[in-house]
């Protein structure tokens, strides 16, 4: 047995969880954690790079943008402990898709049944903004986490840097075209796992508006819009809201 079947997806994740290949990530992520809000300053912050999260033989894959500094950089867990994370999940618990409509902190029984969730960016950036060169040295992370996802077919990608990360993995270096980022958008793509797309398999791929507070606060991505995009997921993935048991 060769040194790569014998990895498995919590030896990633425990790989992951110790990277320290940007400098200003590490910085910034372990200044939140030491600072604090005032809000958490009895916690101790995770402070660390995030692994994916959820159900590892789920058809759809949500890819979303990096932890929230106060949210995943503070609890250890992606979508978790911010209003990001109430609007998420209040929106899967519909679709049947979460064991319940919140997540609070890291062992809050939370499980996703039929969905995955990662990033491409794994550490808190500041202004949640993570630059080219950080995006490019975390990519080596998303490829392999989705090598370990069977049977994932459908990728959600929340916000445009989730939509450009699977479009990067899934051209391989060849240019491709797909339609830009949009809510609502679906395409068609070449598997983003590499081992996948070199067989010919293909997945599909459809945008939502991220879900942060300056998007859900404003009204420009409603539960209903969010509740359509997770419907059209599930569909392609041939998941029907009676069989995950809510909505």
């Amino acid at each position: 047995m060769t040194a790569a079947r014998r990895r498995s997806l919590a030896t990633l994740h425990a790989e992951i969880i110790e990277c320290r290949r940007c400098d200003r990530l590490v910085a910034w992520r372990e200044q939140v954690a030491r600072e604090k809000r005032r809000a958490y300053r009895d916690e101790t912050y995770w402070g660390r790079p995030l692994p994916g999260f959820g159900d590892p033989d789920a058809p759809i894959v949500i890819v979303g943008l990096a932890p929230a500094a106060h949210g995943g950089n503070r609890t250890g867990r992606m979508f978790t402990g911010d209003r990001s994370a109430d609007f998420l999940y209040a929106g899967l618990y519909r679709a049947g898709l979460a064991s319940q409509p919140t997540s609070v902190h890291k062992g809050d029984g939370l499980s996703l049944k039929g969905a995955f969730i990662t990033a491409p960016c794994r550490c808190a950036p500041p202004e949640n903004k993570p630059t080219p060169a950080e995006l490019s040295a975390c990519r080596p992370w998303l490829d392999e986490e989705l090598s370990f996802l069977k049977n994932a077919s459908v990728y959600l990608a929340l916000g445009k840097t989730g939509y450009d990360a699977v479009v990067t993995l899934s051209r391989r270096g060849e240019r491709v075209q797909v339609p830009p980022f949009g809510h609502g958008v679906v395409a068609r793509i070449a598997d983003p796992r590499g081992a996948a797309a070199a067989r010919g398999a293909e997945a599909w791929l459809v945008g939502s508006y991220h879900v942060s507070q300056q998007n859900t606060q404003t009204g420009r991505l409603t539960d209903a819009m969010f509740d359509q995009v997770v419907g059209r997921a599930m569909e392609l993935a041939g998941l029907r809201a009676s069989s995950t048991g809510r909505r």
